[in-house]
């Protein structure tokens, strides 16, 4: 990124952002939008792209969901898996997110690559995954990690910090103590798709987007259960 000059030294907060560059990626080989039979396996060419640039933390993501009260939030998390049923993540049935997808499953993925110019959103409902996938992906993680999920109150109110840290150490021991313990109340869930979206950044604002969505109106074109749309930019 280009020097900037600091913010103090603007007329106000918009002009600032108005002088940040963006959309400064090099441009993107011809075929990059090619249509694949379904979109995960587009995806995972895209996802690859952004390891290979060099791209911080490709595997996050921002997950939008939608709580009862009709209100919606937001929060980055990482991808733990890819398959034919869907987009993976994983989290505490008890946090937020888990009471706000046990009253609305619906939710929306967004995947956003600077370095590549690129974004995918990634749109339908989370289904809870089957017991033996949720104990995987617990005990995939690291000891502090699991003992974090397993004794966190996950955006309750934090009076004092060292109620905490005796939580979590007490259960670091638990956990050393017995290596396959799962905390009940972890949950991994699988977004499955009724739309992917892919957008293709251009400096002339061109932009290309490329919509996979499954068989329903209006008509577009067929790939083996799934319908591909060009988007105006």
């Amino acid at each position: 990124m280009p020097d900037i000059a600091p913010r103090s030294s603007f007329a106000d907060t918009r002009a600032w952002l108005r002088a940040l560059p963006a959309l400064t990626a090099n441009a993107a080989p011809a075929d990059v939008l090619d249509p694949t039979p379904t979109p995960s396996p587009l995806f995972l060419r895209w996802l690859e792209d952004a390891v290979a640039a060099g791209v911080p933390e490709p595997q996050a993501a921002v997950l939008s969901t939608t709580g009862d009260d009709g209100r919606v939030d937001a929060r980055v998390l990482i991808l733990k898996d890819l398959d034919e049923r869907g987009w993976w993540f994983s989290g505490s049935v008890v946090s937020p997110k888990g009471r706000q997808l046990a009253a609305n499953p619906s939710a929306a993925l967004t995947f956003y690559w600077a370095g590549v110019g690129r974004q995918v959103r990634v749109r339908g409902h989370a289904e809870p995954g089957e017991a033996q996938v949720s104990a995987r992906d617990y005990l995939e993680r690291s000891v502090t990690a699991r003992a974090v999920a397993a004794a966190s109150r996950q955006s309750e109110v934090l009076v004092d910090a060292v109620e905490y840290d005796h939580a979590v150490a007490e259960t670091v021991v638990r956990i050393e103590a017995d290596p396959g313990l799962v905390a009940p109340a972890w949950q991994a869930w699988c977004l499955v798709p009724d739309s992917v979206e892919f957008w293709l950044a251009d400096p002339g604002r061109r932009h290309q987007r490329l919509r996979y969505r499954r068989p329903g109106p209006p008509a577009g074109r067929s790939t083996a259960g799934w319908i591909t749309d060009v988007l105006w930019p």
